[in-house]
């Protein structure tokens, strides 16, 4: 009677161990993508649009509440993708930065100061001093060249009282904006890292795309620009090694079946669609479930994507591969109570939130040699 007992445990301790074994036969590491709304300091920057964010400002902006939600996001950063891997994102994608800074003072809160991230990241002429940034952990990737490149997009029209109307009624902080003098609209640059990942070189996009402001259809040709030209960087690099490794990640300010994610930029939403010199978007799918990062009117949209080409496809593990996403959408990022019960827990007059955004992220895996 005992020997069934002792048998089954036998084999339950052999599964555990086959288990752990396999999963010691990867390396993963996570790449993760934040809007980080609003990280700004509390000086006011003569250059930008940046009053607001002062302590004589609109939003009451001091010390203690910058440092508070600096604490915030170092506390989500050092989780994303935690359930399938326990370090934290060897590579964080982030917007809505001010200044190189902010993210200095980021990268040395607590729970992220021991993982030594370096900051890559220049001023873009966006004229409320928002830019876009990567963060990468310093013992994991080597970086060997980075770039801005900007996006040159115009509004050839002047304001009709129809767009006024419109842009009142947005409830967004990314207002565009243009210039009295040629009809630029200030948006962030686009920006292309490469560098080594064990060994691999890995090229990352960090994107921005020009905001809603103005109305979704209005504004939707500045947005189709982006992609294009996203797509355009992506055409450079697959020139030079078609077997190139590329993220492109970023708040695209559209969903996955806008044209400037289908069309512009030509991302797919399965794998099995997706040519060697092509882009895969995990996220499509999600939208389609009614998954979102962000919320609006209690509508659910997925303006916060990662996608890779079609060489991180490949079923070979012997090489760093895509293998799964998703979104970090924990509890304690979620608004309670009140008018956005449900939404992501921002910012308000009466406590220091985290953002309009939830975090995406995606893992790398490679076999262990």
């Amino acid at each position: 009677m005992r020997i069934k007992p002792l048998i089954l445990l036998f084999v339950l301790f052999f599964f555990n161990a086959n288990s752990n074994a396999q999963q010691k036969n990867y390396v993963i590491h996570t790449v993760a993508f934040y809007n980080f709304e609003n990280l700004f300091d509390t000086i006011n920057d003569p250059v930008t649009n940046d009053e607001e964010w002062t302590p004589s400002g609109l939003q009451r902006w001091t010390s203690k509440k910058y440092r508070h939600k600096l604490q915030n996001l170092a506390r989500v950063l050092s989780e994303i993708g935690s359930s399938e891997n326990p370090d934290s994102p060897t590579f964080i994608g982030g917007s809505e930065i001010e200044n190189r800074g902010v993210l200095e003072d980021l990268i040395k809160q607590p729970k992220l100061i021991n993982k030594d991230y370096g900051i890559i990241h220049f001023d873009s002429p966006d004229k409320r001093g928002i830019d876009v940034a990567l963060l990468y952990q310093k013992r994991q990737f080597q970086p060997t060249s980075f770039s801005n490149i900007p996006l040159y997009v115009y509004r050839n029209d002047t304001k009709s009282k129809e767009v006024a109307k419109m842009e009142s009624e947005q409830i967004t902080d990314d207002v565009l904006q243009i210039s009295t003098q040629n009809h630029r609209i200030y948006t962030r640059d686009q920006l292309l890292v490469t560098g080594f990942l064990d060994g691999e070189e890995i090229n990352i996009i960090v994107n921005h795309w020009p905001s809603r402001s103005g109305g979704e259809k209005k504004t939707s040709p500045f947005r189709e620009a982006a992609g294009a030209l996203n797509r355009k960087i992506i055409d450079s690099l697959q020139r030079i090694n078609p077997n190139a490794k590329v993220i492109t990640l970023g708040d695209l300010n559209d969903g996955p079946y806008n044209k400037s994610v289908k069309i512009a930029l030509g991302a797919k939403a399965k794998k099995g669609d997706v040519l060697p010199l092509g882009i895969y978007n995990p996220f499509e799918e999600m939208a389609k479930k009614g998954m979102g990062t962000i919320a609006f009117r209690d509508a659910w949209d997925i303006f916060d994507q990662i996608m890779v080409s079609g060489s991180l496809l490949k079923p070979n593990k012997s090489s760093f591969s895509y293998w799964k996403a998703g979104i970090y959408n924990k509890p304690f990022l979620i608004q309670t109570s009140g008018q956005y019960k449900g939404y992501p827990l921002r910012h308000s007059p009466t406590e220091i939130g985290f953002s309009d955004h939830f975090p995406v992220y995606i893992y790398l895996i490679k076999e262990k040699r």
